[in-house]
């Protein structure tokens, strides 16, 4: 069981001593992008698994220093459910570590992202290798359009297209309509959707700086067959799931703790 820090002036040592653990965490992160970026750059030309490979290791640094200096780890449930073949995965969307996490035990995928990333410099150059799908997000039928056209093009190189649903960070306990992109395209291609719960936004919370030690938790729910279903119907089975597994998982008796180490 995890630890709450505690209070009074040991804690406030706690305290200052998290936030220095995660500017280290950033000044890591914004040290070794450049050199990943500038390899993506260089391996522009090679097959998507090299330029993906890259990416992975620069994620594996950030989980380096979450887990052995933040104290931020985490916990998957449902390995077993991962499916042979492409797949749309629906990713609760709480903060930002779940963007580098899924990568440390999925196929190789790639994201349904705004297209604002993409201009974002030095990170910006660096996705645009990894093959997402940038949509303007408001342009409505168009974008699933596209979603669908890029979409059906990764699953036949054995990529997966991850999904948001959601559209945006929501808080711990929240929750909001899910969009029909991703369901669109599990429709028309016939592949499964996987579901991906998790509570990572109880130690790494919008709008927040300072990252959290403890556990969180990733369940992978059982791939939701999609042929004959409507958008819809997609989503209804989806969205079902994931509120069971979030009321089981995302508490709010769940407390940050003292770093964990290993995992």
């Amino acid at each position: 069981m995890n630890r709450p820090l505690q209070q009074g002036a040991s804690g406030e040592y706690q305290v200052v001593g998290q936030n220095l653990r995660t500017l280290l965490y950033y000044v890591v992160c914004a040290a070794v992008m450049p050199l990943h970026v500038v390899a993506l750059l260089l391996c522009a030309p090679a097959p998507f698994r090299y330029r993906y490979a890259i990416a992975c290791h620069w994620i594996a640094i950030q989980h380096f220093v979450l887990r052995h200096v933040v104290g931020l780890n985490y916990q998957i449930e449902g390995l077993d459910n991962i499916p042979a073949g492409g797949a749309v995965l629906y990713c609760k969307h709480q903060s930002m570590v779940e963007c580098i996490t899924t990568q440390m035990f999925l196929p190789p995928q790639t994201w349904v992202i705004k297209r604002e990333l993409l201009w974002v410099p030095v990170f910006g150059w660096g996705l645009a290798l990894l093959n997402p799908i940038a949509i303007d997000r408001r342009a409505g039928r168009s974008a699933v359009e596209q979603i669908v056209s890029q979409g059906r093009a990764l699953f036949k190189r054995g990529i997966w297209v991850v999904i948001f649903p959601e559209g945006t960070r929501m808080p711990p306990g929240e929750t909001r309509r899910y969009g029909l992109g991703g369901a669109v395209l599990a429709s028309e291609t016939g592949v499964p959707v996987v579901p991906l719960a998790h509570n990572a936004g109880r130690f790494w919370l919008k709008g927040r700086l300072v990252i959290q030690p403890g556990t969180f938790r990733v369940r992978i729910g059982p791939p939701i067959a999609t042929e004959g279903l409507t958008p819809e119907e997609i989503n209804a089975k989806a969205r079902a799931w994931m509120d069971q597994a979030m009321a089981e998982i995302d508490t709010p008796e769940v407390e940050v703790a003292r770093p964990v180490v290993a995992r």
